[in-house]
């Protein structure tokens, strides 16, 4: 499923499970994905929101307020996504593709979270004052920069 997915888009999955573990959740959800984009400093999306002047510490503490309330399960080494992080993935490759991008990057999955209002990480993301069409024009941006 991730061959096409960058080595920092990869990261951020195994981060995303590395977090969900340590909150003890059964699963990978779109707030697990968030904070691990925040955290891989390498990729495109890191960029961006360093662009926009999303600091991790207040991203920090939205995450920790929103999963902080959420059962917690014993230790499991692989941990399956929500249905709304699989419907992440599903946009960063429509992302992706619209972009005319042949590879899953940081920025496609930060775009595939930001499209449903809805979901918790795009509501996290609009408290921080990102707007979709901002973010996806600065990706455009930083992308003809890369190459």
């Amino acid at each position: 499923m991730f061959e096409r997915f960058t080595e920092h888009a990869r990261h951020v999955m195994s981060l995303a499970n590395q977090e969900a573990q340590r909150f003890g959740h059964e699963y990978i959800g779109t707030e697990h994905i968030l904070w691990a984009l925040a955290k891989e400093v390498h990729g495109v999306a890191a960029a961006v929101l360093e662009h926009f002047g999303v600091d991790l510490k207040p991203l920090r503490k939205e995450v920790e307020t929103l999963l902080d309330g959420r059962p917690h399960c014993e230790t499991v080494e692989k941990l399956s996504r929500s249905t709304q992080a699989q419907e992440v993935i599903a946009h960063a490759v429509e992302e992706a593709r619209a972009l005319d991008h042949n590879y899953i990057g940081t920025e496609h999955l930060l775009l595939g979270m930001m499209r449903d209002s809805e979901m918790s990480s795009a509501q996290i993301l609009a408290n921080l004052g990102l707007d979709m069409d901002a973010v996806r024009e600065q990706i455009q941006a930083v992308s003809k920069d890369k190459t």
